[in-house]
């Protein structure tokens, strides 16, 4: 299912978060199982199915990985959850790098909150330029195109997961 047919918006990665919100609220209301308490088992039930379906596709879209994620599977590449392994030489020497400076100011507030603003610019950074891939509508359909795009969400799901172990160590810190 496209979920931004659902919610009516562009399928593209810069989506208006108040417009999203603002669809979700609508449809929320429209297909709440409490709505339907009152009507025949099949009606309670599809409505439990298109609230559930709802809010699926509420929590892909809000998400910038996710969303890049799902653009991707709407043309025909499903990467989400898979465990392939990166061919990239000089990202895995950055991810190294990373591990090695992480260990470094594990214990030092100051430097890891540096840090964790370093990996959320490189974040932003890498969304803006996979939303310029996807924009590319002269390569959308070519393979090696979609591969590219695979690649870069791949990078970004390492950097997503490497923030949140720096934002675990900072709550250590802070308790």
């Amino acid at each position: 299912m496209n979920y931004f047919q659902l919610f009516n918006l562009p399928a593209t990665l810069d989506i208006d978060k108040q417009q999203l919100s603002h669809a979700y609220q609508t449809l929320q209301k429209l297909t709440h199982p409490d709505k339907f308490a009152s009507g025949t088992d099949q009606e309670k039930r599809i409505a439990l199915q298109k609230n559930a379906q709802l809010n699926d596709a509420y929590s892909v879209l809000k998400h910038p990985l996710s969303r890049a994620q799902h653009l991707l599977a709407l043309r025909g590449i499903e990467i989400n959850g898979e465990q392939q392994t990166m061919q990239d030489n000089s990202f895995l020497m950055q991810q190294m790098e990373w591990r090695e400076a992480l260990d470094d100011v594990r214990g030092d507030e100051d430097a890891l909150e540096r840090f964790s603003d370093e990996l959320i610019s490189d974040i932003n950074a890498r969304i803006a330029h996979l939303s310029a891939l996807f924009s590319d509508s002269e390569q959308a359909s070519i393979a090696s195109h979609n591969e590219v795009i695979a690649h870069e969400i791949r990078k970004l799901t390492f950097i997503y997961k490497f923030q949140s172990q720096v934002e675990q160590y900072l709550e250590q810190l802070e308790e």
